[in-house]
């Protein structure tokens, strides 16, 4: 083709009309491109507005019909989409908006407005610590921004002037403001640092998105430490251009910043009193600041979300989060309160005091922040030590002898020290080391599950004991190996060839699948995932797996006492090595009783019999239990078999059948229609023998929970947590009274003929405690 020919075809391009583009389009099976588009030669360029022509034809166009070029992809097209629109475009200016924003950063600070900043600022950092994007928060700073952009290459750099000179009369800005941003900045280094290096979900717990800026890591703590206290000096000397006032909000706000900097920069503290003393300052440092706000001028100009297009120019923009000062100073105070409960873990020795405190900390109201769990997560398992100063394997060991293997051979860390492969203590130590090494993930695992929010957590345990199921099978065959070098002599059954052998570790294994199963179905309760004709039947299956844990106890002590027996004359260590054993597995035993005469007193009052209006009767409240829910495409097979899906792979022990469990938990056939519900004297008989059952199982259960609630700290292995602990198992307490409440007035009904009026039932997932659901009863 020639230039001439070239020059024509692209005059003619420039001069088609839309209706010419759409016959081009449709007339494509005759013309194509081709691969390599041509070449324009002619450097005379002319445009044609084509605005009134494309609305016309735009006009002729239906509601949703498109015209799509084939070489325009759906991906261009929904981008195309989002073009002027302030919604989804980050680069949209609105009539007479300019790109940059009009404020002027080097302009001179009043005091007051220095201490609007800094509010504003801890909002926005609070803001980030909740879970939202830096570019929401800090990062919409102006201030900041300057500070960050371009990255600074030492502390002289960081600064808001750069290139230019800063003036020397403008030391609110240039000395008192940036020292305070590099103090925030480098305190959200350690948070960021910390919270990146444990196990957390993204955008689901925290935004670690930095945007390509750094929160100056290279600056030394002690550098920024010696700016704010210059900036502090420089403030108490300018008594006559600043109010005492002014003066006294400025230094607080400074103090807050030196103390809240050096507790994240120092959050691994070696003793418990360093961690809680750094923690505390903090803490006490925030009474002041609310107060003192009202001296305060906000800047809300120093804030904007165009800061966004140069952060994030491919996403939507965001608006900007700014929590108020009192929101935000209540969040910190539960912060710090909890950084500093956290440091209980100290306190903890072995792992089942470990388990009982994180999962007591985990429970508080509001839940701790994502800094303050990953805070713990570090103080637990750090550097191959667990809190502090067990290594891990003697920290499993431990855990070993406590449930399973007191003064055992097996997990005597001598055995380590013994080189020589024939030696019996040699094998022994290889194959209790390929335990560890098994096992070892897992149960850091476990720990770092239940150290998750809430849902995170029984999610995570859904998978966990998918693992505690394969190791035990692991842990069964270096249990039979193991008997070659310990001797043991299993007890003889009542029939030849059925001896029972102690398979200490797979034991071991098997009780903590069993707890985690538990803690799976009782987080069920918590986070409200039953329905109420549901309650009973979970019940039914929480009190299943609480009994084969006790049975499983009982298996455990049998064989420790016979181990006890075993020892002639022990020494004091194997002595107070046998008495801790046991009276860890007396203080589980009864917990695994309450637990399941709880349950078992909740499945009875919740157990439920269909009638002609499709009601729900509970047995003890004897009450109305409405679901409005009417699934037309799922069964009662359907809906147990969701959820039981965690437990399916499980083996030991196996999931029932729905038959099986359709008629535990079903107890009462439906009545046929037109027919009293109560009219049959056999199912009333039936009826009064399950509020006999739930009677009894409720005073047990309440004489089995004051019990617990009365262990000392020691037994309970609270430790570090006892107040909460014990606020805890009152709660429970609570509710077993309120069960065997509403089941004396219901049986007291029931016996005068059920004519004292109608009983209602009002299920509030609100109770006493978020484990136990106890439906309230109203006599109408």
């Amino acid at each position: 083709m020639d230039s001439d020919a070239e020059t024509k075809i692209s005059h003619e391009a420039s001069q088609l009309r839309v209706e010419d583009h759409i016959s081009l389009f449709d007339g494509r099976e005759q013309y194509r491109p081709s691969s390599l588009a041509p070449r324009v030669l002619n450097k005379r360029k002319e445009a044609h507005d084509i605005t009134e022509e494309f609305t016309r034809a735009a006009e002729a166009l239906g509601t949703g019909q498109l015209i799509k070029d084939d070489f325009f992809t759906l991906f261009e097209a929904v981008g195309a989409l989002e073009i002027m629109d302030p919604k989804m475009d980050s680069g949209f200016l609105a009539p007479g908006e300019t790109l940059e924003e009009d404020y002027d950063i080097l302009r001179e600070l009043l005091p007051e407005e220095v201490v609007g900043i800094i509010d504003q600022l801890l909002c926005a950092e609070v803001a980030w610590y909740m879970g939202h994007h830096l570019s929401q928060t800090l990062f919409s700073s102006l201030y900041i921004d300057r500070l960050l952009w371009p990255e600074p290459k030492g502390l002289d750099q960081a600064s808001f002037h750069r290139d230019d000179k800063p003036p020397l009369d403008n030391v609110m800005l240039h000395v008192v403001l940036r020292a305070y941003c590099i103090g925030l900045v480098k305190t959200c280094y350690f948070v960021h640092k910390k919270i990146v290096s444990e196990t957390y979900y993204e955008e689901e717990d925290f935004v670690s998105n930095l945007y390509s800026r750094r929160l100056l890591p290279d600056f030394s703590v002690d550098d920024v430490d010696d700016l704010l206290d210059q900036a502090i000096w420089l403030i108490e000397a300018k008594k006559d251009s600043c109010s005492e006032h002014v003066r006294e909000a400025i230094t607080s706000r400074f103090s807050f910043r030196k103390r809240f900097l050096r507790a994240v920069a120092s959050d691994l503290c070696v003793t418990r009193e360093e961690h809680a003393v750094a923690w505390q300052s903090c803490l006490s440092a925030l009474s002041s600041l609310l107060d003192s706000s009202k001296h305060g001028t906000a800047v809300p100009q120093s804030f904007s979300s165009k800061i966004q297009r140069r952060l994030a120019s491919t996403v939507p923009p965001r608006p900007i989060v700014m929590n108020n000062l009192k929101d935000t100073l209540n969040y910190l105070q539960n912060f710090f309160d909890d950084a500093e409960q956290a440091g209980g873990v100290f306190d903890c020795m072995r792992g089942s005091q470990v388990f009982t405190f994180v999962s007591i900390f985990e429970t508080r109201k509001p839940q701790p922040s994502v800094y303050v769990r990953c805070l713990l997560s570090s103080l637990i398992h750090n550097k191959m030590r667990v809190c502090g100063e067990t290594s891990f394997t003697q920290f499993i060991f431990d855990d070993l002898a406590e449930l399973v293997l007191p003064a055992d051979l097996l997990v005597d860390m001598a055995n380590h020290d013994v080189e020589a492969p024939q030696s019996q203590k040699f094998q022994i130590a290889k194959r209790m080391d390929e335990f560890v090494d098994r096992v070892g993930q897992p149960y850091l695992d476990t720990f770092r599950a239940i150290n998750m929010n809430r849902s995170r957590t029984r999610r995570m345990l859904c998978h966990t004991i998918l693992d505690w199921e394969n190791i035990q099978l692991d842990a069964e065959e270096i249990d039979v190996v193991l008997r070659e070098y310990t001797h043991e002599e299993p007890i003889a059954g009542q029939t030849p060839g059925e001896d029972d052998w102690s398979f200490p570790l797979s034991s071991w294994v098997y009780y903590h699948k069993l707890h985690q199963m538990e803690w799976i179905v009782q987080l069920g309760f918590e986070l409200h995932i039953y329905r109420t004709d549901e309650l009973g039947g979970m019940y039914w299956y929480l009190q299943y797996l609480a009994n084969t844990r006790l049975q499983h106890l009982q298996r455990i002590r049998t064989f420790t006492v016979r181990r006890v027996n075993l020892v002639e004359r022990p020494t004091p260590e194997q002595t107070a090595a046998f008495t801790q054993s046991l009276s860890f597995l007396s203080f589980s035993m009864l917990e695994a009783s309450a637990t399941q005469s709880f349950a078992d007193a909740l499945f009875c009052g919740l157990a439920d019999i269909s009638m002609n209006d499709k009601l729900y009767i509970s047995l003890v409240h004897l009450s109305l239990l409405q679901t409005d829910f009417d699934p037309p495409y799922s069964t009662p097979a359907f809906r147990y078999s969701l959820r039981m899906r965690p437990f399916l792979p499980i083996s030991v022990p196996a999931v029932p059948s729905y038959n099986e469990f359709s008629s535990l938990v079903h107890p009462l056939s439906a009545y046929p229609e037109g027919q009293s519900a109560l009219g049959e004297s056999l199912e009333a008989r039936r009826l009064d023998s399950l509020l006999e059952a739930a009677e009894l199982a409720t005073k047990i259960a309440r004489k089995e929970w004051e019990a617990v609630s009365k262990s000392s700290a020691e037994t309970a292995r609270c430790q570090g947590c006892e107040n909460e602990w014990r606020a805890k198992q009152k709660d429970v307490l609570r509710s077993v009274i309120t069960v065997g409440i509403a089941v004396a007035g219901v049986r007291k009904w029931v016996a005068g003929g059920m004519k004292a009026g109608k009983l209602k039932v009002e299920v509030d997932e609100k109770g006493y405690h978020d484990w136990w659901v106890v439906p309230k009863v109203k006599v109408l």
